[in-house]
């Protein structure tokens, strides 16, 4: 069964039509809009392709933007949405959070991401996921897939921002990360990706601390390959963790199915 996966984040919408619900297949075809262009998926990227026979997505930009999702799903006839929201437990993941559906849903879909491929690799360490976007996440994984909760912070851009605001005569052009900085652009930019390069160092520590060995770390979003280079922790980067997770809650749920007759 076809399958269409769709990641509505704060600033882009990613999509990837699969064949089947195999988490770790590539796809037939992916894209990426700016939320301002959904409108256009209709018209351009989602004519040329084939009728899906099945969608499934998660959406952190809010009702409107869900809804404006939903339209351009009209372009196929008989193709309800499915829309992943946090539960207390799925794909092998149990929810820690003290309100379960309050979780937001990219963050609980990378975490059965990270979870699936702990097991397809056959590793036995916890995880630590990190997502690396407009906000950051950081969020910790047991040995036996319990969320056990995370971090949240602002973005660089969003950091940058505030400084910008509420800094008079601060102005933010764009330097580099260095040990020493010297000049305000640079000090800008290495004090934003320390301070998020500290969270992920100190979370991982707690994790390790806790289930008596090191994490894994999976880092992925738009701007994970911005902060890969400054961790000083073991971590991989992997750019369809997201999809990986969307892919592992269809196939969880077409089996749960079957097996239900």
């Amino acid at each position: 069964m076809s399958l269409l996966a769709i990641d509505v984040g704060n600033t882009r919408l990613k999509w990837a039509l699969h064949a089947a619900a195999d988490p770790g297949s590539e796809p037939l075809a992916q894209g990426v809009v700016f939320l301002e262009h959904i409108e256009q998926l209709a018209e351009r990227d989602w004519a040329v392709l084939p009728p899906p026979e099945a969608m499934i997505g998660c959406c952190v930009a809010g009702d409107t933007v869900r809804r404006r999702v939903q339209e351009q799903l009209e372009l196929w006839d008989n193709l309800p949405p499915r829309w992943v929201v946090p539960a207390l437990r799925e794909a092998g993941v149990s929810n820690g959070y003290d309100h379960p559906a309050r979780l937001g849903s990219d963050r609980w879909v990378a975490l059965i991401g990270a979870h699936w491929r702990q097991r397809q690799a056959g590793d036995r360490r916890p995880v630590l996921v990190v997502m690396v976007g407009t906000a950051v996440t950081v969020d910790a994984l047991d040995t036996e897939g319990r969320f056990l909760g995370g971090l949240i912070l602002p973005g660089h851009g969003i950091m940058l921002r505030a400084l910008e605001s509420g800094t008079a005569g601060l102005r933010v052009p764009t330097g580099e990360v260095v040990p020493f900085p010297t000049n305000t652009s640079d000090a800008l930019t290495s004090g934003g990706t320390y301070a998020i390069a500290g969270a992920i160092e100190r979370m991982h520590r707690h994790l390790a601390a806790r289930c008596g060995l090191a994490p894994r770390v999976v880092m992925s979003g738009g701007a994970g390959w911005k902060m890969a280079p400054h961790l000083s922790v073991p971590h991989e980067l992997v750019d369809g963790l997201i999809f990986d997770g969307l892919l592992a809650v269809a196939e969880a749920r077409e089996r749960a199915r079957v097996a239900a007759g």
